[in-house]
């Protein structure tokens, strides 16, 4: 029986490149999204992972939603009979992320439901289901939150989306020192400048690029794979006495 993980936000960016990985590693994933069809366009994420011979299910699903995360827990479950990885990935920004004097309180509480709220009760709804589990060489299960170079600096004119990933951050700590001697193993990881071709890419605005260039110390800007690389090691059984790292992918940024 393969290993089951699943990822959210999984048909576009980040989360595709993600999925892809985890799949090509052996793993069956369940692809949570709120949309099927990628936003930069292209064939949709099952269907590359089906043709490459690997294992995976879509799901409609919307973490905000307490009933679609516990029913992403439940399906991933029926299908390896247990859940192995948790790769909180979904997020919002978008007209929602405002500076501070602009951003009423739908904006606050959109970016929130998605950002935090959804990976809190995915966290909690992973971590009962890891409890019951048997223990796997060290661990019983591993989750990975996707947070942001905008957790840990501040972010001008992002004031809620900025908060919610520095929140991110905390709850990866306060799942991985509360569960680590249960065999839970939790860590973030935090994309720099990522070419992804969805909205917001900065790499695909002329002046932007040339300063993020500029501004980081690694010869190119990052891609979607780099990010699925560390994820895919902090899935792995080799990583299992790290826990509660938030490991930048950015190119050297924040040591710059």
């Amino acid at each position: 029986m393969p290993r089951s993980a699943i990822v959210t936000g999984a048909s576009s960016g980040l989360g595709r490149a993600i999925s892809r990985r985890l799949a090509a590693d052996g793993l069956h994933v369940l692809l949570a999204d709120v949309r099927r069809e990628p936003l930069a366009g292209g064939e949709p994420t099952d269907e590359l992972i089906a043709r490459a011979g690997g294992s995976c299910e879509f799901v409609q699903a919307d973490v905000s939603r307490r009933e679609d995360c516990d029913r992403l827990v439940a399906r991933a479950v029926r299908a390896t009979a247990s859940l192995d990885v948790l790769v909180n990935n979904a997020a919002v920004a978008g007209a929602h992320s405002k500076p501070l004097l602009e951003t009423d309180d739908e904006d606050w509480d959109f970016i929130f439901a998605v950002n935090l709220r959804g990976p809190f009760m995915l966290c909690r709804a992973a971590v009962r289901q890891m409890l019951s589990q048997p223990m796997r060489e060290d661990a019983r299960g591993r989750i990975i939150n996707i947070t942001s170079q905008h957790g840990m600096v501040g972010a001008p004119g992002h004031c809620a989306y900025a908060v919610t990933k520095g929140g991110l951050v905390q709850l990866t700590r306060q799942v991985a020192v509360e569960h680590a001697r249960d065999g839970i193993i939790c860590n973030a990881v935090a994309p720099g400048k990522i070419g992804t071709r969805n909205i917001g890419d900065l790499s695909m605005d002329e002046s932007a690029a040339a300063y993020v260039r500029s501004r980081t110390p690694f010869h190119r800007l990052g891609e979607p794979q780099d990010v699925a690389a560390a994820v895919a090691f902090l899935a792995s059984d080799e990583a299992t006495f790290i826990s509660g790292i938030n490991l930048p992918v950015d190119g050297g940024w924040m040591a710059y």
